[in-house]
């Protein structure tokens, strides 16, 4: 399970990332760490998981450290113990300012496994890193159990042309493309060299996200120390034939056709040169584990623990039909609109079983329900918790934070993945389940049941002060989704809006992109919006405890623990709205993951953790003050009750997406929280409660009609 952020500072005396590098949520913190120290130089290492194999991640040129696995560990943590660690001269690591000869790396990696206990490994290595891997496993055969080399550097055949074109320790005519690889360039402009470098490294399309890990990690070192690699000796070739040709555990290259790094050549000479098995990655680059994580976990996986079987068959007649739902955890609207359409699958399919892949605080609505979440939802990295540690003051920048979100998105996937194929399920239903729509079109050939896909907006926006590499980058990620569905239409069989085709933003996907709302049109169905619940039904205000005469005002912020801080204003705001209105009863819903205690208290005002069935009581309330999220906004809209909302700021969902449909629907009152405060919300409060509202009206239909959608699937 994951905790919050702890961020690794920087080398004494070096500059740190820059704020937009931050370090990420993990999906996997380390169960433990330390560090070993040879001819006094420390390098810091992390264990994860337990169990045998141990697969040791070997560290790659110190131009970046050790979270370039980050895609890997939290999968093979689940499967085995993992050890990686800063190689000298990033990271956590010293940077000494000679000593990084491959023997020097390869007697790190043994002291690294004599201190975690650990005898025999599987070594995985990336670029250089296979020159300290071939050390390794042919003069420690004892210590290594096998070898994987993704995309080796190994000096056994001609690396791309561009490569060789220049010197590296003389001053060139020219600063162009593969010059910038030359000490001088280093030392007058290393930002310069580590954009073209990784832009090199990742020449798959739709790369920006670890084109800038990679800077950011590149720049936790420095040019001087780049140049002490580069003169401490590897391997030649001589060499490298020799190690190789004493290899005798077994051997996995994986190369990438596309490296523009060190080419193809190099993998598939070092395979010959072993005797070992190569797999080629048809376009991928330099780095596979990073854009291809999910094929490079599952050749891990086999390569370390030769082993898959299936753990339930059941012949066809004998067995129900089975569909695993995957619901986001992204507050808790999600839960409600799809335990309804379960409710309505049900109906058309009375022998469906529905399992959910869920975490907190999905899985709150879910039991109270009765439902069946699956086992393996407790392996799942928290969104939620990420969420929440990008969040500040009422300002959440949901792209970036999405983006910052990769790590936990693919141990996620995987997750889903093994649930998916260690079982037989007849349909996958995901509710903006990022990960699971993205990984399925990057890797067609996992799809293996019926997959309805469900989301409530389509494109990523732009905020305004995001500026042109905010808007390049919404364009970017727009563009990648669009070639997923043209590419691979088969893969999604059934895609629903949760709305209708008037909810659609009228903004284009970016330049050169088509607009979105005509694009939508074209590739969705529409099931209009889901509440779960006929708003004819609801509104008993007795029944729910209030009494007549009282006009009551509900505060709620939903379930991902973003908005402590508009609790906090409103709170604020309650004396002078109870002066204003004095039969004012307030009653503030913190959610399940905000405490109350941390909240400050007046006299009168009621605070509860959480309500069941809160939608009962926002149907019958006076006002209600919320956040800017879909599912309260539109409950309220279906009751027809007044409430002010305050999108979060840099939320482009909320402030775009969100502010469009209730704009449709004339429902609400948008507030800005930089310019409301307690005695601007107090006079809100006085001013809207009780109105009538002449919204437009929702249908109720809405989880039948998706239901229906998704029932042909069965």
């Amino acid at each position: 399970m994951t905790t919050a952020a702890r961020p690794v500072a920087a080398p004494a005396g070096q500059a740190g990332p820059p704020a937009a590098q931050r370090e990420q949520t993990r999906a996997r913190y380390p169960d433990s760490t330390g560090y070993i120290q040879r001819d006094g130089v420390r390098v810091y290492y992390e264990v994860y998981g337990s169990g045998e194999p141990v697969v040791l991640l070997l560290p790659t040129w110190s131009i970046i450290h050790s979270r370039h696995w980050k895609m890997q560990i939290p999968y093979l943590a689940r499967q085995c113990r993992v050890v990686t660690f800063d190689g000298r001269g990033n990271g956590r690591s010293d940077r000494p300012t000679a000593g990084y000869e491959e023997a020097e790396f390869a007697a790190d990696a043994l002291a690294v496994m004599d201190a975690t206990g650990t005898d025999r490994a599987v070594i995985v290595s990336l670029s250089v890193g296979a020159q300290r891997g071939l050390i390794l496993a042919a003069e420690h055969p004892a210590r290594v159990a096998g070898a994987v080399f993704i995309c080796p550097a190994v000096p056994l055949a001609s690396p791309p042309e561009d490569r060789t074109r220049y010197p590296w320790d003389e001053v060139l005519p020219t600063e162009e493309g593969w010059a910038k690889d030359n000490l001088r360039y280093w030392l007058r402009d290393y930002p310069g060299f580590l954009e073209f470098f990784f832009s090199q490294m990742f020449t798959e399309p739709h790369s920006t996200k670890p084109i800038e890990d990679c800077i950011g990690w590149g720049l936790e070192t420095t040019a001087e120390t780049l140049i002490a690699t580069k003169i401490g000796a590897g391997l030649d070739e001589a060499a490298a034939r020799d190690l190789s040709a004493r290899v005798r555990c077994p051997v996995l290259v994986i190369q990438g056709t596309a490296d523009a790094i060190t080419g193809p050549g190099r993998g598939m000479a070092l395979a010959d040169a072993t005797g070992g098995e190569l797999v080629l990655l048809e376009g991928s680059g330099h780095g596979p584990h990073v854009r291809d994580p999910v094929k490079v976990n599952l050749l891990l996986r086999d390569f370390a623990q030769p082993r898959r079987t299936r753990t339930r068959w059941a012949r066809g007649r004998a067995r129900p039909k089975r569909a695993l739902y995957i619901c986001s955890p992204i507050g808790l609207g999600h839960a409600q609109r799809d335990v309804a359409i379960a409710d309505e699958l049900r109906k058309l399919h009375p022998d469906l079983e529905v399992d959910w892949l869920a975490q907190h605080p999905v899985t709150r609505v879910l039991e109270r329900r009765g439902e069946r979440i699956h086992p393996a939802s407790a392996h799942l990295a928290s969104e939620s918790g990420h969420i929440e540690s990008e969040s500040a003051e009422h300002d959440l920048h949901c792209f970036q934070a999405l983006r910052r979100m990769d790590e936990i998105l693919v141990s996620n996937f995987m997750v889903f993945h093994d649930v998916a194929h260690a079982e037989d399920y007849d349909l996958w239903i995901g509710d903006e389940a990022w990960e699971l729509d993205h990984y399925l079109h990057e890797n067609p050939e996992l799809k293996s049941a019926a997959y309805a896909w469900l989301t409530d907006f389509v494109g990523w926006l732009p905020m305004p002060d995001g500026g042109d590499r905010e808007a390049l980058l919404t364009a970017d990620y727009n563009a990648e989704m669009i070639g997923h569905i043209a590419r691979f239409p088969r893969v999604r069989d059934r895609a629903i809006f949760v709305g209708d085709p008037e909810d659609i933003v009228p903004d284009a996907f970016g330049p050169g992109l088509p607009p979105i709302r005509d694009w939508t049109r074209q590739h969705y169905d529409f099931a209009g919006y889901v509440t779960g619940f006929d708003p004819g039904q609801l509104g008993d205000r007795e029944a729910l405890g209030y009494r007549a005469g009282e006009r009551v005002c509900i505060v709620t912020v939903g379930g991902s623990g973003v908005g402590g801080h508009l609790l906090r204003r409103v709170i604020a705001a309650f004396p002078e709205a109870k002066a204003l209105v004095p039969d004012l009863r307030m009653i503030v819903v913190t959610g399940p993951r905000i405490d109350p205690e941390s909240l400050p208290t007046e006299a009168g005002l009621e605070v509860r953790r959480y309500v069941p069935e809160l939608y009962r009581h926002l149907a019958a309330c006076d006002l209600a003050v919320v956040q800017g999220g879909l599912t309260t906004a539109m409950e309220l809209t279906a009751s027809r009750r007044p409430f002010l909302y305050f999108p979060l700021r840099h939320h482009f969902e909320q402030n775009f997406h969100v502010r469009y449909r209730l704009e449709r629907y004339g429902a609400g009152r948008c507030m800005d929280i930089e310019t409301s405060g307690p005695a601007e919300i107090a006079a809100a409060i006085a001013s809207e409660i009780g109105q009538d509202v002449t919204y437009l009206p929702v249908a109720s239909d809405g989880a039948a009609r998706a239901a229906a959608l998704i029932a042909d699937l069965l």
